[in-house]
């Protein structure tokens, strides 16, 4: 792929994320519009909507993916690896701003879904193994906890950089939010 169509597809696709998250029924010529290409370009690479809902969350997860790589949950030291995954998501989750149970309706990206969703419950698992979470807490309620804090520091504080809010929500997991 060219660079430019490269650079297009991925325009595309944050844009179509954006305008779908903000509204399910957005037209693939509004997302064009906003993504500053020709619409038919768009129906060139995706049938419908439908098709392009199912490559943003693709792109979603092909990123999410990377960021699982990177920070090394299976093998690095817990605080490390929770906060190279917090720095690498909140991008994530920006770019892509999508509720994740949109993808329910696809079957093999609620597949890939499901498959992070275990890989990230064994790393929390671990680290209530190693006593940096609490074990007495109810099953899949850290998980629960940390997943929610990542997504509304990511959505609701735009401003705040990636590896200060990864320092932020490490320090209130582990601190709580009392003082420093």
């Amino acid at each position: 792929m060219r660079a430019d169509a490269a650079r297009n597809l991925n325009t595309v696709l944050q844009t179509g994320a954006r305008l779908l998250a903000e509204d399910p029924t957005t037209t693939i010529a509004t997302i064009a519009a906003e993504a500053g290409v020709d619409r038919r370009t768009v129906y060139r690479r995706f049938a419908s909507r439908e098709a392009l809902l199912a490559a943003v969350f693709d792109a979603r997860l092909d990123a999410a993916e990377q960021v699982f790589v990177e920070s090394r949950l299976d093998e690095a030291p817990i605080a490390v690896a929770l906060h190279r995954f917090i720095e690498g998501i909140v991008p994530v989750i920006r770019r892509y701003p999508l509720d994740v149970e949109l993808m329910r309706s696809e079957v093999e990206a609620y597949d890939r879904l499901a498959a992070h969703r275990e890989r990230f419950r064994v790393f929390v698992q671990r680290a209530v193994g190693e006593g940096f979470f609490r074990g007495d807490l109810p099953d899949g309620l850290a998980r629960l906890m940390l997943f929610q804090i990542v997504d509304t520091v990511a959505r609701k504080f735009p401003e705040i950089e990636p590896a200060e809010a990864a320092d932020l929500i490490v320090h209130s997991i582990v601190s709580g939010i009392g003082p420093p």
